[in-house]
């Protein structure tokens, strides 16, 4: 009764770690366009496995070419990308399966990718993976960020996206 009244309303976002590893600030990305913002806000993981999953629930809006990156627009309106590893565009593909689509509609803790850890280790500068608020500069979103610390791939939470 009370939604008929309200409606279902979103008022913010509990992000969760897309893989298991050790949680980092953006800051701590060894490649300036995270590390200095330039995409928008962020967080990174530096990741113990191989197995992608959704942070958040949400919308597909982008699956890059060469799988090494995701895009998601959440209800509340942020939209995320999913950078995984750095300078891993050069590996065109090889190393990573992924298992959605643009327009596909996805639950927090989804498979997206995957990926083999140790060819990524071997082929491209690192295997950090930045999550990044691609909208954050429009000032509509307040963040709460997790300090770092070792996380579980859909489990634990690591950022709160909060309407201003």
């Amino acid at each position: 009764m009370f939604k008929k009244w309200f409606g279902n309303k979103v008022d913010r976002d509990v992000l969760v770690s897309p893989v298991s590893g050790y949680l980092l600030r953006i800051e701590d990305v060894p490649d300036p366009v995270f590390s200095q913002k330039l995409m928008g806000e962020g967080l990174a993981i530096k990741p113990k496995d191989g197995l992608i999953v959704a942070p958040v629930s949400g919308e597909i809006v982008q699956v890059a070419d060469t799988k090494h990156a995701f895009g998601i627009k959440t209800k509340l309106g942020a939209e995320l990308l999913v950078h995984i590893g750095l300078e891993t565009v050069a590996l065109k593909g090889k190393g990573f399966q992924t298992f959605v689509s643009v327009g596909d509609v996805v639950n927090k803790g989804d498979r997206m990718v995957e990926v083999d850890l140790n060819y990524m280790e071997n082929h491209a500068s690192s295997t950090i993976i930045p999550i990044v608020i691609t909208n954050s500069s429009e000032e509509t979103f307040n963040f709460v960020f997790e300090n770092p610390k070792d996380v579980i791939g859909g489990e634990t939470p690591i950022l709160t996206i909060e309407k201003k």
